[in-house]
């Protein structure tokens, strides 16, 4: 049975998915308020957190910004908010999956299974993988110096504070230099998942690493958008 934490201020709501979802093996605990989730996530160590927005003591947004520094499994929003930029915002923060309170309940089941099933592929996968990065030695392009045992990345002599998403898309990135990766060979690389035609997560974690690696946001050079096949890290783009 699957453990998910669901962070909910409306008991009906909490409820209703705690009693559905725990027909289908999934064990739910309904926390109301998110200053006390990080704790109830710290104890419980679920498989999978389910955050409402709108919460008491602290917002779902900034919740799944906290929780990523400290924890890698599966976030995924419930809200009733309906809204491009805060599903774009989630993606930002961290989050897996944006889902609307609307949608059908077994349609919610079905996502939630889906990113279970991921994350049990992501830790077969990735697990093993961690040691053979160390083995690597510092690679540098021009004034760009990434070294895989520290996790450490300078740019210009300035070390460039980069999350563990961020340095291992870059280190994925950096070691196929000069070739096209789309998104579904990142996507099975990084977390061991098929790309499914809508997934954002990839075009907005390039969008981040850009912008602290100071790529140019309207003309990239250093990791170019390559039209209808994916990404491309730029080797000789970092000489200045």
């Amino acid at each position: 049975m699957n453990k998910i934490v669901f962070v909910e201020d409306d008991p009906e709501v909490g409820a209703l998915i705690a009693a559905y979802l725990g027909k289908h093996d999934m064990d739910v605990i309904v926390e109301p308020r998110g200053d006390r989730a990080e704790a109830v996530i710290a104890r419980e160590q679920p498989e999978l957190v389910l955050l409402d927005i709108m919460l008491p003591g602290k917002d779902g947004m900034t919740l799944c910004r906290d929780l990523r520094t400290q924890w890698n499994g599966p976030i995924v929003l419930l809200t009733s908010l309906d809204s491009d930029m805060n599903h774009i915002l989630s993606l930002e923060m961290g989050a897996n999956d944006y889902i609307l309170k609307t949608t059908p309940p077994a349609v919610l089941l079905a996502r939630l299974r889906l990113h279970l099933r991921q994350r049990g592929t992501t830790q077969s996968v990735a697990e093993p993988a961690a040691p053979s990065l160390k083995q690597h030695k510092i690679i540098s392009f021009g004034t760009l110096s990434i070294d895989p045992v520290n996790r450490q990345v300078l740019l210009a002599g300035q070390q460039v504070a980069l999350s563990t998403a961020d340095f291992e898309l870059l280190w994925e990135l950096a070691t196929h230099a000069g070739q096209i990766m789309d998104r579904d060979a990142l996507l099975k690389n990084l977390r061991g998942v098929s790309y499914d035609g809508m997934d954002r997560s990839v075009d907005v974690a390039i969008s981040r690493l850009r912008k602290k690696l100071l790529d140019s946001a309207t003309e990239p050079y250093r990791i170019k958008t390559v039209r209808n096949k994916g990404y491309l890290f730029a080797p000789h783009a970092w000489d200045n």
